[in-house]
C-alpha cells in the first residue's frame, strides 16, 4: 500500500467536487478552519459551475480532480460534498502519477468510489468528513481529520453495544458507503474485503434497501473472509407502510450470524455529526470487548 507523506505547515490543499455542486457561502467556514490549520486551499477552477444538481459537467468534474492529482505543488485533494456524481468520472481518471507522488484524497459518503478505486490501485485515503458538513461537525470530528492529514496519532473510541461480537484483530481497513459499494460490485473499481476490517455506513435507506445490498454482499463473497466489521452510523432509516419487520442492525446481524469475526455497531463515522476519520489502506488494530471499542491507526 502505499501512502501519502503527512502534511506540514503551509502546504496546499485542493477543494474539489466530484458530485453535488456547492457555493461559496456553504464552503466559507471549511476554508476559515482550514487556513486556521494553517494550510492553503487552492480551490477547483470548475468547483462553483453548475451542471443541474452537479458541481459542473462530467467533464468539469474530472478535469478539476485530474488537475489537483497532477499539480505537485497540491498535498491532499478534499472532495466538498458527496451526493451523486463521483462514479461518472471515475474511469475518466488516470492515477498514475498518485503512484509515484501520492497525495491523501479525502471525503466520504458518494466519495467512497475513490476510496474503493484507490483501495484496488493499492493507494491510501482518508474516508473523513466534507467541507460542506464542517460547520456542523463536532470539534472531535474536525480534530480527526487534522490529525489524520498531518500524520498524528488518530485512534477511535466509542461505547458498547448490546449486538457487538468481542474480539481482536490486526488488519487492513477498507469499505464506506454501503450503497456505493453495493453499486461498485463487479466493476474495476469493487471493493476487496479479504482479511481486511470492513467499515460500512448509510443514510435514508429503506429496510428492504438495507436487506437486499447485504444479501448481495454477502452473494458476492465480501462478507465470507471478513477480520472484522465496523457499522458506523445508519442515519435517518425509513420503512415502509408495512413494516420490514427488523431494524438495520437486526438485519446486518442476520446476514453475520454464520462468520465468527469481531463485530462492532455505532462508530462514530458516516452521515454524522462526529464523523471520525479512517484511514483507509492502513494496518490497524481493533478491539472490542465489553467496556466498548478502540481502534488503533
Amino acid at each position: 500500500m502505499i501512502f501519502p507523506e503527512k502534511l506540514k505547515i503551509g502546504d496546499k490543499i485542493g477543494v474539489i467536487s466530484t458530485a453535488r455542486k456547492i457555493t461559496l457561502d456553504e464552503l466559507a467556514p471549511a476554508i476559515k478552519t482550514i487556513e486556521s490549520w494553517e494550510l492553503k486551499v487552492e480551490l477547483g477552477s470548475n468547483l462553483f459551475e453548475a451542471d443541474n444538481q452537479f458541481s459542473g459537467t462530467i467533464e468539469q468534474r474530472s478535469t478539476d480532480l485530474q488537475t489537483m492529482i497532477d499539480d505537485d505543488s497540491i498535498k491532499a485533494i478534499l472532495c466538498a460534498r458527496g451526493g451523486y456524481g463521483t462514479v461518472q468520472i471515475i474511469d475518466n481518471i488516470d492515477f498514475s502519477k498518485l503512484k509515484n507522488k501520492p497525495k491523501w484524497i479525502v471525503g466520504y459518503s458518494d466519495v467512497t468510489v475513490l476510496h474503493s478505486h484507490l483501495n484496488k490501485l493499492g493507494i491510501a485515503s482518508l474516508h473523513a468528513t466534507m467541507p460542506i458538513n464542517f460547520k456542523t461537525n463536532a470539534k472531535e470530528s474536525l480534530a480527526s481529520l487534522k490529525n489524520g492529514l498531518f500524520g498524528n496519532e488518530n485512534n477511535i473510541l466509542c461505547g458498547p453495544h448490546t449486538c457487538n461480537k468481542f474480539g481482536k484483530v490486526e488488519a487492513e481497513v477498507v469499505g464506506g458507503n454501503l450503497s456505493i459499494l453495493y453499486s461498485l460490485l463487479g466493476s474495476n473499481s469493487d471493493v476487496d474485503t479479504d482479511g481486511k476490517i470492513l467499515f460500512i455506513e448509510d443514510l435514508d435507506e429503506y429496510m428492504y434497501h438495507v436487506d437486499r445490498m447485504m444479501m448481495n454482499l454477502k452473494r458476492n463473497g465480501k462478507l465470507k473472509n471478513l477480520k472484522a466489521l465496523i457499522i458506523g452510523g445508519m442515519s435517518d432509516m425509513n420503512d415502509n407502510t408495512i413494516p420490514f419487520g427488523k431494524t438495520a442492525e437486526e438485519i446486518i446481524l442476520e446476514y453475520i450470524k454464520e462468520f465468527d469475526f469481531p463485530v462492532c455497531f455505532n462508530f462514530p463515522a458516516g452521515h454524522l455529526d462526529d464523523n471520525r476519520t479512517l484511514v483507509f489502506g492502513k494496518e490497524c488494530t481493533l478491539e472490542i470487548n465489553e467496556n466498548g471499542v478502540i481502534l488503533k491507526q
